[in-house]
């Protein structure tokens, strides 16, 4: 898994991913502008406050918060945007590193865009049920981790892997491999949790588990081949 991430990283920054790259971040840091914008006008709406020194303490404070709003956006707006890129950044990947391999199949747009969608406010959810616990040290950490972690994995393994198979195979896949998928998962989330990082986040994930898909197929079809292979030299 590690290799396969260590891969991913060095693609990221490579001369063929640039277009995506620069495409990816011009609209997540637009999404991310027009967020700030929209929570600053919303929090100045619902402001109101007759007393100066009040109101100007009121608006530090406002700032503050709306800056904190703006980091839990940063997860679930690279989510979003990553399933635009995902038939890109995945062919990409398999054209540099399994040119053996039959090309996986664009997913219809009408269908990448629900699925965009779909991550982005599952994602939101989930990390506005988490702010709560934005004053609980460590604990906050962990569970911001583990949660997104496990979304994370779920969404990017199955969107590399419904390129090359059906989705109810897809999730059977995923279930067969739970573990190894999550603990990826949870390097992306510590990924997404780094200022800056966390942009180039949704290209990162996408040629990790672009990766990890490729090997953990590989080891499936070898086991089945082993299994046939001893199914018929038995009794």
């Amino acid at each position: 898994m590690l290799s396969d991430a260590l891969l991913a990283a060095r693609q990221t920054l490579s001369p063929p991913f640039r277009t995506v790259l620069l495409k990816s971040l011009g609209i997540t840091v637009l999404l991310l502008v027009v967020g700030w914008i929209g929570l600053q006008e919303l929090a100045e709406r619902l402001l109101v406050i007759p007393n100066q020194t009040a109101n100007w303490i009121a608006h530090i404070v406002l700032g503050l918060g709306t800056a904190l709003g703006l980091l839990f956006l940063v997860t679930p707006i690279t989510a979003a945007v990553a399933g635009l890129f995902l038939d890109d950044v995945a062919a990409l990947v398999e054209r540099t590193h399994y040119p053996q391999d039959p090309p996986g199949q664009e997913l219809p747009i009408v269908r990448s865009l629900w699925i965009s969608a779909r991550f982005f406010l599952v994602v939101l959810g989930l990390n506005i049920l988490l702010l709560p616990l934005i004053f609980v040290p460590v604990v906050n950490v962990v569970a911001w981790v583990v949660a997104n972690g496990y979304l994370l994995s779920r969404e990017y393994f199955s969107l590399a892997a419904l390129r090359f198979r059906p989705e109810a195979e897809a999730t059977a896949l995923r279930r067969r491999n739970r573990l190894r998928i999550m603990a990826a998962g949870a390097l992306v989330a510590g990924l997404a949790a780094l200022p800056f990082a966390n942009l180039l986040t949704p290209l990162f994930a996408t040629a990790f588990f672009v990766h990890l898909h490729k090997r953990i197929s590989a080891e499936e079809a070898r086991r089945l081949e082993a299994g046939g292979s001893a199914a018929r030299l038995g009794p």
